[in-house]
């Protein structure tokens, strides 16, 4: 116990001993947390009995063995009776005559935490000043002296009563405070409202489910509260006010956020009286599982192309050889001809062949740290190198100045595939509008608008399916499917419509925020290679990094043995000597060694090293750029 509290418990025990009643207070385990002077006094208690931590069982057995509680034919069951009675311990009031004729009053309460706390009051002369007025008041009769009498009790018995009430009010207050805070603290908006649509609770968390809400919408209906998605979710509120429970998922048009929404008739009544509502922001859900939708497609897709793709590569082959063969051979003027239409049909086919093997296998989602004025920037001069000199190309952007997590290579197929389209849409003459720009802290949108004559009904149906197309024997039907794909692995949605100009194209991906810089540490950088070491230990030392250098496992499990100081390990994969940088980080992991370990290779994504490296942990895939070594250090993911 420290200085303060030892100060407080002994002012606390000095003010009990200022009252005139006896008091005691036992705790949830029946061992006696304080005891007053008059306590002692009352019961002539030997001071052991009046030390916090006696046991309720002793103090009872030395009462009953000294007669306190008048005859009793077997201490034991009379003990054991009591020790069950406080275990299931209830507010009460009672008077009794002690062996010695003095009249106490016993109050009882149980506290909030477990235990009870009791008051022993002296009053004998209060019933000696009852039977003196009973004695002395001739004038009163006996039935209004009883009555007295019973008053007085009932008195007594009403302010015991009214202090439980009190002490359960206030335990009921303490719990309804616990649960309030509770549902605070939920990343979800709880409400009620009533017949009328207006809100009689809310936790005040809609600004968190709903960006730019209100927090404090009591007396509100959901039409001024949600605003334009109100219309959204009124037929679930009305399904709940008829008795059936409701769950749905919608767009909150002004945040462009995902929320899943469940309506619950209440009851509480006997009949509806209103509708509970639990509401979540579903939006990286709804993100992540678009993402595993389409790899899920992907994986289908390439079941039942590989085989006829494969069949059809090797037709190509033999093809393009007897074509060859044909050519050396002599053969009239005209024949020549055929045979180069031959040839380039199929190589057509290959080609078409690549862009089916692109849809259905698709490539992994690399992250990482975007300067977004940068690639906007590299984006316009590869957009513009493609456009004849009559189709100009407009760039609006409205992006933060701060970088973002994104796959840049997808990003940039899929803008410069978009262009590619609108350029062929525009013909000789026209305009290309590309914009950049975010939505909410929600979506990075990218929309390519062009002033050609637009998509048909036809179009809008059916430019996402494969092989569909307007541009007869010109295209292969697989840009847009193709921007479509990447799209959706990286969890984004895609639009096509019309504006009164031309075609537009609107695809959004997940806004994510690159992960601030990591403050400067050591670093030890694990490459057998020196030009690449160099490399490396240039891009850490310009983020004020310092290094020290290793060229196998053993060198750097000495020097991190030796170092424990090391924030993080860059290693390569494939190392000379025994040992990868897969056993390096295996050992390191098994030492608890503190640093955080990033692994480079250049092997492709389907050797067994680089699948094992990037399913438990951060990789590198070289070449890299300093911007994508500083987002894998500050990356949450560790070994």
């Amino acid at each position: 116990m420290t200085q303060s509290s030892n100060a407080i418990h002994a002012m606390t025990t000095a003010g009990l001993d200022l009252i005139q009643q006896a008091l005691s207070i036992f705790d949830s385990d029946l061992r006696l947390v304080v005891a007053n002077r008059r306590m002692q006094e009352i019961f002539n208690l030997p001071d052991a009995l009046v030390t916090p931590g006696a046991d309720f069982e002793t103090v009872i057995r030395y009462l009953a063995e000294r007669g306190e509680y008048g005859e009793i034919d077997d201490i034991d069951d009379y003990v054991a009776a009591r020790l069950e009675q406080a275990r299931t311990f209830a507010p009460h009031y009672m008077e009794r005559t002690r062996a010695n004729g003095r009249v106490i009053s016993v109050e009882g309460n149980p506290l909030p935490e477990g235990g009870w706390v009791t008051v022993y009051t002296d009053i004998t002369q209060i019933k000696r000043q009852e039977a003196l007025l009973r004695a002395r008041s001739e004038e009163l009769s006996d039935k209004v002296l009883a009555y007295a009498e019973e008053l007085s009790g009932a008195n007594r018995e009403l302010a015991a009563t009214n202090a439980a009430l009190e002490q359960a009010k206030a335990r009921a207050n303490e719990a309804e405070a616990r649960i309030r805070l509770t549902t605070e603290m939920m990343p979800a908006h709880i409400a009620r409202v009533d017949l009328d649509l207006r809100y009689t609770y809310s936790n005040r968390q809609l600004s968190w489910v709903m960006p730019g809400r209100r927090k404090d919408i009591l007396g509100m209906t959901m039409t001024e509260a949600l605003g334009e998605s109100f219309p959204k979710v009124l037929p679930s509120v009305q399904r709940a006010l008829s008795g059936e429970s409701a769950v749905i998922e919608f767009t909150d048009a002004p945040t462009s956020r995902r929320i899943r929404a469940a309506f619950t008739p209440d009851f509480s009544t006997g009949q509806i009286s209103g509708v509970n509502i639990l509401s979540l922001d579903v939006t990286e859900e709804t993100q992540a599982r678009a993402t595993l939708q389409q790899t899920k497609k992907r994986e289908m897709a390439a079941q039942l192309t590989s085989g006829l793709a494969h069949d059809f590569s090797n037709l190509l082959t033999i093809i393009l050889g007897m074509q060859g063969k044909l050519a050396r051979m002599s053969l009239p003027a005209d024949a020549g001809d055929l045979i180069s239409a031959t040839i380039n049909a199929a190589n057509r086919g290959g080609r078409l062949l690549d862009k089916i093997a692109g849809i259905t296998a698709g490539r992994e989602l690399r992250l990482h740290a975007v300067d977004m004025d940068a690639f906007t920037k590299d984006l316009i001069t590869l957009a513009r190198s493609t456009l004849p000199y009559g189709v100009y190309l407009k760039v609006e952007t409205e992006l933060p100045h701060t970088p973002l997590m994104l796959d840049s290579g997808l990003l940039q197929d899929a803008a410069l595939n978009l262009v590619l389209n609108a350029r062929d849409a525009c013909g000789a003459k026209g305009q290309i509008t590309l914009r950049l720009r975010t939505i909410g802290d929600t979506w990075l949108e990218l929309s390519v608008g062009d002033t050609g004559p637009g998509f048909s009904e036809t179009a809008l149906k059916h430019a996402l399916d494969p092989f569909f197309t307007t541009k007869g024997g010109e295209g292969s039907g697989l840009g847009l499917p193709m921007v479509y794909d990447m799209t959706k692995t990286a969890g984004g949605t895609m639009t096509l419509g019309n504006t009164s100009q031309g075609a537009r194209v609107t695809i959004r991906l997940p806004l994510r925020a690159a992960p601030l810089s990591v403050p400067p540490a050591l670093v030890l950088l694990v490459e057998d290679s020196d030009d690449i070491r160099a490399t490396v230990r240039d891009m850490l030392t310009s983020q004020s990094h310092s290094v020290i250098e290793a060229t196998s496992v053993d060198e750097a499990l000495a020097l991190a043995r030796d170092l424990p100081d090391i924030a993080y390990v860059v290693s390569d994969i494939s190392l000379t000597g025994e040992g990868t940088g897969l056993d390096l980080r295996a050992a390191l992991s098994a030492t608890n060694h503190p640093a955080k370990i990033v692994l480079m290779t250049s092997l492709p994504e389907t050797h067994p090293h680089h699948a094992a490296a990037r399913a438990s942990g951060i990789v590198l895939h070289k070449p890299f750029e300093a911007r994508d070594l500083a987002a894998a250090l500050g990356s949450e993911v560790t070994a």
